[in-house]
């Protein structure tokens, strides 16, 4: 992707839309559309990397109520031409085509390389990777299988949604709230698993999501490591130039 003069790529992720309550989230929500409008004056592409709702279940014909303001700004940035990529988070594992239908956004599930200009980027949302994470591990694997699946899609949304809803404010594996500290460079799982990464090839940028934790490390061999923070406590995005990503505060209007 080649970046036009005085564009920017912009980064955000781990909104949490509807947690812990739909009042405190519609004033973040509100928060996050005047930043989507604010990038959209500039914005080449805009990559959301996951855990925009705090739970997201498509049924064949039944999406979960809400979250208005957000899907009508995001159908709004891609029919005026901005490209957005989606990276499916652990609290969004379950999207299957509504985004991409609906809203004509490009959905990932696993992590991907991208080519800016002369900068190559490898982004994710980051659950699951590294060697740490390992409850969290087990929990994915009963979450995709397609037998549970297919049992959850059998319960009726109010109830299906409410109970997810539930286990996504309370579990502590689930929400993440059990890893929102650093650890230290040598125990941060997503920075070992970026070193292993550049081990067989290098990338000038990982940027991932799901730590909730605004980071920026040095790698070595000018390679770096981004974590987008959250828009929960942080209010933090990324945003490439063309030539340099930082990380950056989105401040009241």
């Amino acid at each position: 992707m080649q970046i036009p003069k005085g564009k920017k790529i912009y980064f955000a992720s781990d909104n949490h839309l509807g947690a812990p309550t739909q009042k405190q989230s519609l004033v973040r929500e509100k928060k996050f559309v005047h930043w989507l409008d604010t990038v959209s004056k500039d914005a080449a592409a805009i990559f959301l990397l996951g855990d925009l709702f705090d739970f997201w279940f498509e049924y064949k014909t039944v999406v979960p109520k809400g979250f208005t303001r957000t899907l009508g700004k995001l159908a709004e940035l891609t029919d005026a031409g901005i490209p957005i990529y989606y990276f499916v988070g652990n609290h969004d594992l379950w999207m299957n085509g509504y985004f991409e239908q609906e809203l004509n956004i490009e959905v990932f599930h696993q992590p991907k390389e991208f080519q800016f200009n002369d900068t190559s980027f490898f982004i994710g949302h980051g659950d699951g990777l590294g060697p740490g994470d390992k409850g969290y591990k087990r929990m994915k694997k009963l979450f995709t299988n397609p037998v549970a699946k297919w049992f959850f899609r059998w319960l009726h949304p109010d109830l299906g949604v409410r109970l997810a809803q539930y286990l996504s404010v309370k579990n502590k594996l689930i929400s993440g709230d059990e890893d929102i500290t650093f650890l230290g460079e040598d125990k941060e799982w997503l920075v070992q698993y970026a070193k292993r990464k550049l081990e067989q090839k290098h990338r000038d940028y990982f940027v991932f999501g799901h730590r909730h934790l605004p980071l920026e490390i040095s790698l070595g061999n000018q390679s770096h490591y981004i974590n987008l923070g959250d828009w929960i406590q942080y209010y933090t995005y990324g945003v490439f130039d063309g030539e340099t990503m930082e990380l950056k505060t989105f401040e009241n209007p």
